[in-house]
């Protein structure tokens, strides 16, 4: 009789034990097979979600993975053409800066009339082109309406 008592209260303990307890968090086989398996259920892609990709969920519906971004555009400035070049050595020539001939070549002379109009002008004189350099000039930032020229102010 006192085993069998001894036995009970050991199957209740037991079983108080597994019932507070969490459960165990294990993967599923069939959550785990469907993240492995996305390109197979992948749905093909169409013009306008040309990023969009589908996984089974826990309930074998599909459903939606969000795409990732593309990535950004460089953020690295571009230089200027000849042609941008030779509005702003003209427009230092008209405010007297730059004596040199207005060819779109942009060497040191260039630079050094740039930088003494910054200084004039109480900006960041280190010769190099910025948006308020060329609003100074009366040229303003020009755009070719790519991402990296718009976010730097300068074509």
């Amino acid at each position: 009789m006192k085993r069998v008592f001894t036995l009970i209260l050991l199957a209740f303990a037991t079983a108080a034990c597994f019932i507070g307890a969490p459960p165990k968090k294990t993967k599923p086989a069939a959550a785990s097979a469907s993240r492995k398996s996305a390109a197979v259920n992948a749905k093909p892609a169409s013009a306008s979600t040309a990023r969009a990709r589908y996984v089974r969920g826990r309930n074998g519906k599909l459903v939606r993975v969000a795409s990732r971004r593309p990535a950004p555009a460089p953020s690295y400035q571009l230089h200027p053409d000849p042609e941008r070049y030779q509005q702003i050595q003209q427009a230092l020539a008209d405010k007297g800066y730059f004596k040199g001939a207005v060819n779109g070549q942009w060497g040191d002379d260039s630079v050094d009339a740039l930088k003494r109009f910054q200084a004039d002008q109480k900006l960041d004189s280190d010769g190099h082109l910025n948006a308020l350099t060329l609003i100074g000039l009366g040229l303003g930032p020009k755009h070719s309406g790519d991402v990296a020229s718009a976010a730097n102010g300068v074509h």
